[in-house]
């Protein structure tokens, strides 16, 4: 037996005696169940560990970490499935956890491919080589996301893969790791063959225009009227507008053209998106009481509006001329994903578009006047989001765009030229993977920093 083995063992005989006094059932002193054996990176580290044969979900069994009050602990729960390459698999697993502080690092499955000598085995399609290092890139693990809350305070962690072709097993990990005191159960632990999903199809279309020569909000709205159902006429799901479009070119100030939402541009920008079965996205300007807001509206393709969202991060000219700041980064569910917005400045600033992607947005539809083309390609880039740019700022220009980025901040939807509105088809459900990194979103789900206890800058 190794060090390892032994210290594992002295670990579980310690987790006996100290759970003895609690209901549990029939817990075994043994390191392996069912094919399952538990690891730690290091003896020091290993928490203690157990298994019993029911208690879990739905009375089935149940795979046990409980770490005591030591910082850095790690330690998991290992198995290896036997698979066929190309194969598409949903993984599953109910987990239920005490007093674990950060469930997306500390309570995470790993899914790692290889092949029938342990190895690691190939991706079969080309990844996003950065670097342009060439050669063949390597599979990464995948990092199943937590689903819906269950019954009995359980939490289901899933997702569906495709095995990449040269790989005949698949070692799942059930980790609790980095848990002072936490506890952590892991039961109904299921990977079976999966159809290949259908995909989560979207079609993203943006609008390039300035309005002009229009008196009043309303003749600027109308002018939006073809673009829009030019954007129809491609099958858009999803229109955006500009910024502040009821302002632009009118020669008024901001709380002259500012209305409540909903209200007249809404309720005129309800009819088109339910005439033509879509949803739009306009940059407007809220009045609420006293305030003035520079805000995107998403309305609906049932004419009504859906949500809105306040811009956080105003330019001084804004601040200057009387606008409030927004406080809060709202994101909304459609019949087709998660949609986030902001508007111009935010994007300047990584914050907006990260705490949009941490609340779920999965697009994130953003009416900017203008911007650095490279900030809008890194916030799309960091967060693994589409990105969709309305702006009235001329292509040939080399600043912003209206457009659409993808995972990785290439343009996938370019207008060059006024009046031009431009679509592009995404699959939302379509992971995008870098050499050496992998699946990056799923990557930083786990991996982003914790908020720290540290006082932030602003205090000092």
């Amino acid at each position: 037996m190794t060090t390892s083995n032994l210290a594992n063992r002295a670990v579980v005989l310690l987790f006996i005696g100290a759970v003895a006094c609690c209901t549990v059932p029939a817990v075994s002193s043994e390191p392996e169940y069912d094919g399952w054996t538990f690891l730690s990176p290091r003896p020091e580290l290993a928490p203690a560990f157990a298994f019993t044969k029911d208690g879990g979900r739905d009375g089935k069994a149940r795979l046990i970490i409980e770490h005591d009050e030591r910082e850095g602990l790690d330690g998991r729960w290992s198995k290896t499935f036997k698979i066929a390459g190309g194969k598409h698999y949903r993984f599953r697993a109910s987990r239920k956890t005490e007093n674990v502080k950060s469930l997306r690092q500390s309570a995470l499955v790993r899914l790692s491919w290889q092949d029938d000598k342990g190895r690691m085995v190939p991706y079969d399609h080309q990844v996003v080589d950065f670097y342009r290092r060439g050669g063949v890139s390597m599979a990464r693990p995948e990092f199943p996301i937590d689903e819906r809350r269950e019954t009995g305070g359980w939490t289901e962690v899933s997702g569906v893969y495709q095995a990449p072709k040269n790989a005949t097993a698949v070692v799942v990990d059930l980790y609790l790791k980095w848990a002072p005191g936490g506890r952590i159960q892991w039961s109904d632990i299921a990977l079976r063959e999966s159809p290949r999903p259908a995909g989560r199809k979207v079609r993203l279309a943006t609008v390039h225009f300035r309005p002009t020569g229009g008196e009043s909000p309303a003749d600027n709205c109308r002018m939006f009227a073809p673009l829009i159902e030019k954007a129809a006429n491609q099958k858009a799901d999803l229109v955006l507008l500009p910024e502040t479009l009821t302002y632009y070119g009118l020669g008024k100030d901001y709380a002259e053209v500012s209305e409540p939402i909903p209200g007249p541009s809404t309720k005129y920008f309800g009819k088109l998106a339910k005439t033509h079965d879509l949803y739009i996205v306009a940059g407007l300007l809220e009045r609420d009481q006293h305030l003035v807001y520079n805000v995107a509206v998403l309305i609906g393709p049932d004419g009504n509006v859906v949500g809105k969202y306040r811009k956080v991060c105003l330019p001084r000219g804004e601040a200057e001329g009387g606008i409030a700041p927004g406080n809060d980064y709202p994101v909304f569910k459609t019949r087709f994903g998660t949609v986030g917005m902001m508007v111009c400045y935010d994007g300047f600033f990584p914050e907006p578009a990260r705490e949009l992607t941490k609340r779920g947005a999965e697009v994130i539809a953003w009416p900017v006047w203008g911007c650095n083309p490279l900030l809008a390609r890194a916030r799309a880039t960091e967060n693994h989001v589409y990105l969709m740019s309305s702006t009235y700022t001329a292509a040939d220009t080399n600043w912003i765009i209206s457009g659409v980025y993808d995972h990785t901040g290439e343009t996938i939807a370019l207008a060059k030229q006024f009046g031009d509105v431009v679509v592009a088809e995404v699959d939302l459900d379509r992971r995008t993977h870098w050499s050496g990194i992998g699946d990056f979103k799923a990557e930083m789900f786990r991996r982003r920093p914790v908020d720290l206890k540290a006082a932030s800058p602003d205090k000092k």
